[in-house]
Formats: structure tokens, sequence, C-alpha cells
């Protein structure tokens, strides 16, 4: 879909997920607001769930408003997003030991078909930050709508160093 950096070249360069984000010319946002009854992420034992996470840049549906591509960098912002509540959570994303599962959920059209293209916008970009800890389980559904009309919504389960204290 898109060009991105070999993943081993991005190893080389950095040595953590914050530095390898910053080899790759990304920041993390600011942390997004719930905007209902619920937390952000949920740690029990040595996982970490998170609540789903849209984007404010892409509106629309994937078919129609945006296209395969623009889905793709949607994925990306909203896997940005969910690394800002990882390290709010872990305070390093290092602490990270393994991308578990990805469920993506893409505004789409009942014609559109390319939703796991849309979510390799995420998937690339885990595999360039977390390299091998980066690979995961993954769905890729489409939706009849999304809140606040987003594109997409993505939600993640990551092993982490450590039980609860």
């Amino acid at each position: 879909m898109m060009d991105t950096p070999d993943i081993g070249s991005i190893a080389e360069m950095a040595d953590t997920p914050e530095k390898k984000l910053e080899h790759l010319g990304l920041k993390l946002p600011a942390l997004r607001s719930p905007v209902g009854s619920y937390v952000s992420c949920v740690r029990t034992g040595n996982l970490l769930f998170t609540a789903g996470q849209g984007v404010d840049e892409f509106h629309g549906k994937l078919g129609r408003d945006l296209t395969t591509e623009e889905g793709y960098l949607a994925a990306r912002q909203s896997i940005l997003n969910l690394l800002s509540v990882v390290k709010a959570e872990l305070g390093e994303l290092s602490k990270v030991k393994r991308i578990v599962k990805v469920l993506g959920m893409v505004n789409s059209t009942e014609d559109f078909t390319d939703q796991p293209a849309v979510m390799n916008g995420a998937s690339d970009l885990l595999g360039q930050v977390f390299g091998d800890k980066g690979k995961h389980g993954r769905s890729a559904v489409g939706m009849a709508q999304l809140p606040n009309n987003t594109a997409i919504e993505i939600e993640i389960i990551l092993e982490v160093e450590g039980g609860e204290d």
C-alpha cells in the first residue's frame, strides 16, 4: 500500500519504541478524553486492554468519502492515539512485551471490502515501532457507522512487563 521504512533499518537506528517513533518523524499525540462512561485502558495481570480510539483527522465512510490510502493513514493515527494511552499507563513503551491482538473497525460502505488494507496502516506501524513484539493477531471489520463519524476505531490487547502492583 504505502512505502514504509524497512523494520530492520529502524531497529538499527533506535533502541526504544519512542526513539523509533522519533526516527519515523512521528510524535505521540496528547491523550484524548473518553467520550463516555469508561476508562481508556484496563490492566489485569500482565495484560493491558485499551478502549477503542478513533481519529479526529479523518471522518466519513471508506468507499465513499475516503480512499483506502486515507484509511491507511487514519489507522496509523489511531495507533498513535493508542500508543499515547499505553505510554500514559506504563510510563514507557519499552515495557510492552508483545502486541497480542488488534481489532480494527472501519466505517465503510456496504460494498467496501478493503478493510484489511486499511488496517495495514496500524499493523505496519506497530511492526516498525516494536519489531517482532509488534506482530499480532488482528481482525479488520466494516461497520455501518462509528461514533462522531470517525473513519476508524481501533482497540488493542498488549502483554506488558510484570503484573499489577
